[in-house]
């Protein structure tokens, strides 16, 4: 199982969100995140994430919560996750295109859940709320629907 990175900059109630461009959840609205490089700690993996993703630098990152997330069918093992998840509470710069994302800024109150993995609409929610929270998500394939999933709220991160 890959240990993979979300950092979320909210920003005068917008949440920045990529549009990923490529690999697994190619098209879809994710935050800027990827895998743990050999000896870097989740915190570190997350911050370079946004750099290398946006150009920018997240400024105020918090770990807000955690989470396995996993595919029930046939998908390889390395699609599975181990995933921490990061909000930030301000960038230093201005957020660009890169070969893998596509910045769009979204109001918090008023996210296109339609156009994320179905697993964000049920954490996100508790993150952007300020709660801590520690999950496992089970899709049936890479189409994204939703087999099971378990969650504990207001854990020590």
């Amino acid at each position: 199982m890959n240990e993979s990175t979300l950092c979320h900059p909210i920003v005068d109630g917008e949440l920045l969100l990529i549009r990923k461009q490529r690999g697994l959840g190619e098209g879809n609205l994710v935050g800027p995140g990827g895998k743990l490089e050999a000896g870097e700690t989740p915190f570190e993996a997350a911050r370079r994430e946004v750099r290398e993703e946006l150009r920018v630098e997240p400024t105020g990152v918090e770990k807000c919560g955690e989470f396995g997330f996993h595919f029930r069918d046939d998908a390889p093992e390395e699609d599975s996750m181990y995933v921490h998840v990061f909000t930030a509470d301000g960038i230093e710069g201005n957020p660009e295109a890169t070969e893998e994302a596509i910045p769009e800024w979204h109001a918090v109150d008023d996210l296109p859940y339609d156009e994320m993995w179905v697993d964000d609409r049920i954490w996100m929610p508790h993150m952007l709320d300020g709660e801590t929270f520690t999950g496992t998500f089970v899709l049936t394939d890479e189409g994204g629907a939703m087999h099971s999933y378990e969650m504990e709220l207001g854990v020590d991160m």
